[in-house]
């Protein structure tokens, strides 16, 4: 069995040649697609240098399997069809399909079963700040049904790309130095900073970012559930952090919370405040799990409840679920 991943030079695609390793995903050959400014770059993967192919609209995928794809939406869209005409399974890791009515969108402890049917063969990866909610949410709407949803988002510099995250790095460096940093991946200095902003803005005041919340967890939940977000970037590294209030149609209790997080698949918690324990990303950069804590009672609301949580945007957020994905549909 042959797997692929187009837009191995990106951050997601390095972390897919270090998930598939991790995880001794079963394959027989792996597949690497780039640029033709990537082609001919080689990687190690289970001790074996693999050359990276242009991707070009041929029939290269023809014998495989399953392609992860994370080369942008422009990419996805252009070559889609290339990559899917022989039956090859697409994982896409865009935004490009995420809405389209006929593609899933999937995250396996969620919603693994709508993997199942996939009429264009391509499978879409949520938003990474949808991702780590929902795995959150699940628990507790198994509960009591959630009607609405209030977040803060705590953005790390790994949401805009391996480029970012070195900006990140080289502001702090000419700081210390004593020099003007640079900036370019973000509309202002990152470091020693927050920007409140991640994406563009549409009509309604909202971003991008934010309306992808709203309507991704609709879609992964089969939920009117309704969300309101506020995307925030800061100068961590590589986990995403969430602050979630939630409103359910009946009361759930602490207890009853902290029990349910503590038996889902893909969370952990970490709630003892009294000895100063719950999750931060500076801990959590490159687990797997999504971790919560600060489990508490909204206490302006008999309905509400409140808690914290923080995955890693590269794993979680994106590569370690598409390979669930993949995984789940090999079981």
């Amino acid at each position: 069995m042959k797997i692929a991943i187009v837009g191995i030079s990106g951050a997601v695609g390095q972390e897919f040649l270090r998930v598939l390793e991790e995880r001794n995903f079963p394959m027989d050959e792996l597949v690497l697609f780039g640029s033709a400014r990537s082609a001919g770059s080689v990687y190690t993967f289970r001790g074996k240098q693999i050359t990276v192919k242009e991707l070009k609209h041929n029939d290269d995928f023809k014998d495989i399997y399953i392609a992860f794809t994370s080369a942008g939406g422009g990419t996805s869209l252009e070559f889609a069809d290339t990559i899917t005409k022989h039956g090859c399974i697409m994982i896409d890791n865009s935004s490009a399909f995420r809405m389209e009515k006929d593609v899933p969108l999937v995250v396996p402890e969620v919603n693994a079963a709508d993997a199942k049917n996939r009429p264009r063969n391509i499978i879409a990866n949520p938003n990474c700040t949808t991702i780590q909610m929902v795995v959150a949410l699940k628990p507790l709407e198994d509960i009591s049904h959630i009607k609405r949803v209030h977040v803060a988002t705590y953005q790390a510099a790994s949401g805009a790309g391996a480029a970012a995250m070195d900006e990140l790095a080289t502001q702090h460096q000419q700081i210390v130095r004593g020099e003007t940093p640079t900036v370019d991946k973000f509309a202002y200095q990152l470091a020693y900073n927050l920007i409140p902003q991640v994406d563009v803005f549409t009509d309604n005041g909202y971003t991008k970012e934010e309306m992808k919340m709203y309507h991704e967890t609709q879609k992964i939940m089969h939920s009117s559930i309704e969300v309101s977000a506020m995307c925030v970037r800061v100068p961590a590294l590589r986990a995403h952090s969430e602050a979630i209030w939630i409103e359910t149609e009946q009361p759930i209790s602490v207890e009853e919370a902290r029990a349910a997080f503590s038996k889902a698949d893909g969370i952990v918690v970490e709630d003892d405040t009294a000895n100063k324990k719950y999750p931060m990303p500076l801990f959590v950069a490159s687990k797997d799990p999504v971790f919560v804590g600060r489990i508490r009672k909204d206490i302006s609301n008999p309905n509400g409840l409140s808690f914290w949580c923080v995955g890693d945007q590269i794993k979680k957020g994106a590569a370690l679920n598409a390979v669930q994905i993949a995984e789940y549909l090999l079981k």
